[in-house]
């Protein structure tokens, strides 16, 4: 579902690593601030694993603690743009999208394609934006997954790196992916293989999503943020059901595994010393998706290979969301570290 503050930039034929081509590839994006006339100012943010590329600009946006005018990503310096990975939910080409041979969508029929595919389907976009060297990429969780992998793909294309809350490899299995899928096929009485999309809460495929997101809600922290900020029981599970209803009215199932599938195998290890870019290495203290305790091997292993990387332990205690919810704990961090690199 493309968001009403995005856009959409259109690639024709475009190759996918399985094998398939896309006649189209539609990426959706939004960008802040102004681009530079040598195209030179531009940070690419990379989303999380169920995010959009609404980073900023309202109490909406997932990156709001960090980007806008005057804040550690500044938007009165920056141009920063963030896109929509392949396969997601929000207006980027996935299952939702409608497949031309059929006039349905896609749905569990999205041809097979990786996190190269999601990394190239940007580079075009930047291309296509006019941006020259990027001053940085930035990315949460998935995107600071992606981050690692633009450094070892692009190396001469950024002048920083910033993954956060994001791992060098993804470690989901064949098997913890099937698992997902079989949840939605055997809790749904209209799942259809995964063609449901005209019949969303008749199937029982939206109250799945709903359950599944209030599930992510509290593993990633953000119900001990609510514990915290609002005193009434009551309200704080209103405000629960109401952001995960929300987001199963938007979200296409089949692109849980669907990401995730792309991602099985990607690792930026063996090629870490093609890295040429400033790195800073962002984990938090309390995360359960993560574990700090990777932060700073990770910082030793691309020191080994020559990289200028350095690691920032965030204390906080809203676990994975923490560095986003508690964005001015490390603020200061993350802009002293653009400053001196970009």
């Amino acid at each position: 579902m493309l968001l009403p503050t995005s856009r959409v930039m259109n690639f024709p034929d475009f190759p996918l690593s399985g094998g398939a081509r896309l006649a189209e590839l539609e990426v959706a994006y939004e960008t802040w601030g102004t681009l530079n006339g040598e195209g030179s100012n531009a940070i690419l943010l990379c989303h999380g694993y169920t995010s959009s590329p609404h980073a900023a600009g309202d109490e909406d946006g997932w990156c709001r603690t960090l980007v806008g005018p005057g804040l550690a990503i500044d938007t009165d310096r920056y141009f920063v743009v963030c896109a929509n990975m392949v396969g997601s939910s929000y207006g980027t080409s996935g299952p939702a999208t409608i497949d031309p041979a059929t006039g349905r969508p896609y749905g569990p029929d999205f041809p097979r394609y990786s996190i190269a595919d999601m990394v190239e389907a940007q580079r075009r976009l930047i291309d296509a934006l006019g941006i020259a060297q990027l001053a940085a990429v930035v990315g949460y969780s998935y995107g600071g997954h992606l981050t690692f992998i633009w450094g070892v793909t692009h190396p001469e294309r950024m002048r920083a790196l910033v993954p956060i809350a994001g791992t060098m490899d993804r470690r989901k299995t064949p098997e913890q992916i099937q698992a997902l899928r079989d949840r939605f096929a055997t809790r749904c009485p209209g799942w259809n293989g995964g063609h449901y999309h005209d019949r969303l809460k008749e199937s029982g495929v939206f109250d799945e999503l709903v359950a599944h997101r209030l599930e992510s809600l509290l593993v990633y922290g953000f119900n001990d943020w609510l514990r915290d900020n609002v005193t009434n029981p009551a309200e704080r599970e209103t405000i629960l059901r109401e952001r995960a209803e929300e987001w199963a009215s938007r979200f296409d199932a089949n692109s849980l595994w669907i990401l995730y599938e792309a991602g099985l195998g990607s690792t930026a290890v063996p090629d870490a010393g093609r890295m040429r870019a400033p790195l800073l290495n962002v984990l938090a203290s309390t995360d359960s998706v993560v574990d700090v305790a990777v932060g700073q091997p990770t910082v030793d292993l691309l020191k080994s290979r020559g990289i200028d990387a350095r690691f920032h332990r965030i204390d906080t205690i809203y676990g994975h969301y923490g560095p986003m919810i508690e964005g001015a704990k490390w603020a200061g961090e993350l802009g002293a570290f653009l400053e001196a690199h970009i």
